[in-house]
């Protein structure tokens, strides 16, 4: 029996990381904002999955959350240095901080070369057509981290 309760906490603690995946992309999309109180809820709820479910030990899973961050965080700052210009937003580094501790360290390199990709694949072709318009340059970064995150945390399970 106990294994039995064991699956469905699980598969709730996982339909809560997908909702809030979902909640943050379309936020992101329409707003251009990742509210703090859904990533750093997605990043608490990754720690506590991990200490309750075994599947990342706590240490996996707060490197994971730390080096998601991190990693996020020294390209804003160099990117910042070269241009004078914010290339990612802090709510960025928070949710692949979050996806982190979901999935571990070993996921975030991936994690983000994925959503690098699908973001170029997506959004080059629309600057492109839009080159007049300096607006067009700022596009949600976050859906494209938050479905190559998903990704990767659920082939990991």
């Amino acid at each position: 029996m106990a294994q039995k309760e064991t699956t469905v906490v699980n598969a709730a603690m996982l339909c809560l990381f997908t909702r809030g995946l979902v909640m943050l992309s379309y936020i992101d999309l329409r707003y251009h904002r990742l509210p703090d109180h859904l990533t750093l809820s997605l990043l608490w709820l990754g720690l506590l999955f991990n200490i309750y479910d075994g599947t990342l030990t706590s240490d996996q899973a707060i490197l994971g959350a730390v080096w998601g961050y991190l990693l996020l965080w020294g390209l804003y700052w160099s990117f910042w240095l070269m241009t004078k210009k914010e290339g990612v937003g802090y709510g960025d580094l928070k949710l692949l901080a979050a996806i982190g501790a979901w999935g571990g360290a070993n996921i975030i390199v991936a994690t983000l070369f994925t959503a690098a990709l699908l973001s170029s694949l997506v959004c080059l072709p629309l600057l492109t057509r839009r080159r007049e318009d300096p607006q067009a340059a700022v596009f949600a970064f976050g859906p494209f981290l938050a479905l190559a995150g998903w990704g990767y945390v659920f082939m990991q399970l």
